[in-house]
């Protein structure tokens, strides 16, 4: 019982730095923008998704199924955004809906959701998990 409020401590504390890193790199404009702004900011998205996740589900034999899931939930999003009716198009004309659903299908953001399942898995691991051991 110990173990879960420290990781989920660890979790909430590594949420609070990546929600704002993620909107920073969607909304940066420098130098390499569109690499940021679309694919960084893509793969930071799943970590978040996994560390949210995590946050709930604070346990290590759920790890791999929440990096996995988030995969498959990130990778039908992305195709979701093939399909354009009418609803989906007035929840993407908004901010959030941008954010969360995206506008524009791309088969290199694929690459990035798994480097950013990889984080994530890796983070929940070794970070939130590991460290939360030693303590």
């Amino acid at each position: 019982m110990k173990k879960a409020r420290t990781v989920r401590k660890r979790a909430l504390l590594s949420l609070l730095i990546v929600t704002p890193l993620g909107f920073w790199l969607k909304l940066y404009s420098g130098p390499g923008q569109e690499w940021l702004n679309n694919y960084a900011a893509g793969a930071l998205y799943v970590v978040f998704w996994c560390l949210a996740s995590f946050f709930l589900w604070p346990r290590r034999e759920l790890v791999a199924r929440i990096a996995i899931g988030v995969f498959l939930a990130t990778s039908a999003l992305e195709l979701l955004q093939l399909w354009h009716p009418w609803a989906l198009e007035q929840v993407r004309a908004t901010f959030a809906g941008r954010t969360l659903i995206g506008t524009t299908f791309a088969w290199w953001d694929f690459p990035h959701y798994a480097i950013g399942c990889a984080s994530g898995w890796f983070w929940m691991e070794g970070t939130l998990w590991k460290l939360s051991k030693q303590h």
